[in-house]
């Protein structure tokens, strides 16, 4: 069977699929060109953005992350889920685990990643979620924001790809700072990196990611 010439991309998530979501309706207004959204893949079963995915008509599947006695034996799941599926572009949208080694590998350049700050100010190992919006406020930075990013086994260190600062108001909370940038920041740059991507205009030089016209 010939392939199909879109981009086969899986979304892996853990949570309320916000960002999945906003994926979803690029691709719905033809704002991400070239990709076919092949499957979302959760790493539990309670995650609201399956319901999501299942609205949309995208395959959704579990890999559970409790059934595994180890990180490793759940990554190596989750590898073959991927192999599978056949997968050209893995999207990380608020997936809570760390892809080891084997995987960063496989698809080297080919995982991206949103983080909600501006990389490398908090991130790395355990930088996530409202952690990272109080980190920000308790250092009493000016703006933040969001990065994309490609994966590699070190946390939040791969090529960046786009970013989008916000100001940091004199009122925010960390749950009013992370609202305001997942809705300014995260849903605008990571459709237009999956689209950038899908349409092929990404080259990565070193740590330098090249956005080609």
């Amino acid at each position: 069977m010939k392939k199909s010439p879109l981009v086969r991309t899986a979304v892996l998530v853990s949570g309320g699929g916000t960002n999945l979501q906003a994926i979803i309706a690029a691709k719905l207004f033809g704002e991400i060109q070239n990709c076919d959204l092949v499957a979302v893949i959760s790493s539990n079963h309670g995650a609201y953005a399956l319901d999501r995915a299942r609205a949309a008509g995208i395959d959704a599947s579990v890999v559970d992350v409790t059934t595994f006695p180890t990180k490793r034996t759940f990554n190596t799941a989750l590898m073959q889920k991927l192999k599978d599926l056949d997968v050209d572009l893995v999207v990380l949208a608020g997936f809570m685990q760390v892809l080891q080694r084997p995987i960063c590998k496989e698809w080297e350049n080919r995982i991206i990643n949103v983080h909600p700050a501006l990389i490398p100010s908090f991130s790395g190992e355990g930088c996530y979620g409202l952690k990272v919006h109080q980190m920000a406020l308790d250092y009493g930075v000016k703006v933040t924001g969001a990065t994309v990013h490609f994966v590699t086994e070190e946390v939040d260190a791969g090529p960046i790809i786009l970013q989008k600062a916000i100001d940091i108001l004199p009122n925010d909370t960390a749950k009013s700072l992370q609202r305001r940038v997942m809705e300014q920041a995260e849903w605008d740059i990571l459709p237009k990196a999956i689209d950038l991507f899908c349409r092929g205009k990404l080259r990565v030089e070193g740590r330098r990611v090249i956005i080609e016209e």
